[in-house]
């Protein structure tokens, strides 16, 4: 049956108490804003930001139940999660809460994530693109009926839950990797030798790309790493958000390419991300945003990320970072950072404890991947129909 999507859900606006009272904040209630999402999970489960129940009932801004969805409408437009549980959040998004007699709450997530592509092309505003009431108004959906969409959203809920639990696993997997580190340091402290890490690698920065170009969203044998790829991955890996250069452009940079375990470090904007690089990406492009570290001496790449991502590396790099108008990470200042090398027994004991954890990381990584593009290939052919869920077993 055909509905307007505004038909089918109450659109929920969000607001802001008064950041100049400060009894409205701090409390116990999140308060959510796009940037709180994680569009690798369906939920989103923390917020930066929270306010306290005078805040909520001083305010416009109102609490989503479990299960509703809520769409960021203004500015970064279409990005989208789903609440575990109650959570406030800020006007420059709108909770979607389904109505139950017509669709299902989580068919209404996957719906809308369908359709976030033709909402972006729907939007208003001269400043900032924005979503409003009317542009739900403008789309039209068909709804098959509610078993129907049981079924559609219990077999793209499984495959989402896959990927969140490989993520749980991963980080739960740096975290281990993390403290055994930390401990191996702690423990032979005494023998620790500081070694600049310009002696122990080659750090080669990437390259800007020619005045006048621009990246391509269709893949090719190109991809080019941006600081955004080293966002909240210990591995970097291919995924649909790259972009690539074109074949022309990149006869011209092709000198600056990344290897399988390059160590990246971004220099500017986000400074001190800190990445592998996953098979998927051998002789991948690198923006001039971040440094490889590679060719290392006495180290593995594990050892020197794990140091790099630590609360002392970060500490370094903070410090040898310069700039007051734009802060950046020169090379040289990169190349004097020093790194706490193990002696060779002790450093070969912790790489034969560490590489079971990594190459365990790896495998999730590529298994993320491969979930995720198998998702977005199944959800557009079980909304449209194109696929049968009648033919498929539950």
């Amino acid at each position: 049956m055909k509905y307007k999507l505004s038909q089918i859900m109450d659109i929920i606006g969000g607001g802001t108490p008064k950041t100049s009272i400060a009894e409205y904040w701090g409390g116990e209630i999140p308060w959510l804003s796009v940037k709180d999402f994680n569009n690798d999970l369906r939920y989103v489960y923390e917020s930066e930001k929270h306010i306290t129940e005078k805040g909520l009932n001083n305010s416009s801004t109102v609490l989503l139940e479990e299960d509703d969805t809520i769409i960021s409408a203004r500015g970064t437009v279409g990005e989208l999660a789903m609440i575990p549980f109650p959570m406030a959040f800020n006007q420059s998004c709108y909770g979607l809460r389904a109505k139950p007699d017509i669709v299902d709450k989580v068919y209404l997530y996957y719906l809308v994530k369908n359709k976030v592509g033709e909402l972006k092309k729907k939007t208003h505003g001269t400043v900032f693109d924005t979503i409003t009431r009317d542009t739900f108004d403008g789309l039209e959906v068909d709804i098959p009926e509610l078993s129907k969409q049981k079924q559609i959203a219990s077999i793209l809920k499984d495959i989402d839950d896959k990927i969140e639990l490989n993520i749980r696993i991963n980080n739960n997997l740096m975290q281990v990797a993390s403290s055994l580190f930390s401990k191996a340091l702690e423990d032979n402290a005494d023998t620790l030798i500081a070694t600049p890490l310009g002696e122990i690698a080659d750090v080669k920065g990437g390259k800007r790309l020619p005045k006048g170009v621009n990246l391509q969203s269709v893949p090719n044998s190109h991809p080019y790493i941006r600081v955004r790829d080293l966002t909240n991955t210990a591995i970097v890996h291919i995924n649909d958000d790259f972009e690539y250069v074109d074949d022309d452009t990149q006869r011209g940079i092709s000198r600056y390419i990344v290897a399988t375990n390059d160590v990246l470090l971004s220099i500017v904007g986000t400074i001190g991300l800190v990445s592998i690089v996953h098979p998927s990406l051998d002789n991948a492009n690198l923006t001039e945003n971040c440094v490889k570290l590679t060719k290392l001496k006495g180290i593995t790449p594990q050892y020197l990320f794990l140091y790099l991502r630590s609360s002392d590396g970060q500490h370094e790099i903070a410090r040898s970072t310069v700039g007051a108008v734009q802060a950046k990470l020169p090379i040289k200042n990169i190349q004097a950072i020093n790194v706490p090398v193990l002696a060779s027994t002790q450093g070969k004991n912790l790489c034969e404890t560490l590489n079971p954890l990594f190459s365990n990381m790896e495998s999730l990584v590529a298994e993320i991947y491969s979930l995720t593009r198998l998702k977005n290939t199944l959800l557009p052919k079980l909304l449209s129909g194109e696929i049968d869920v009648s033919e498929v077993e539950f």
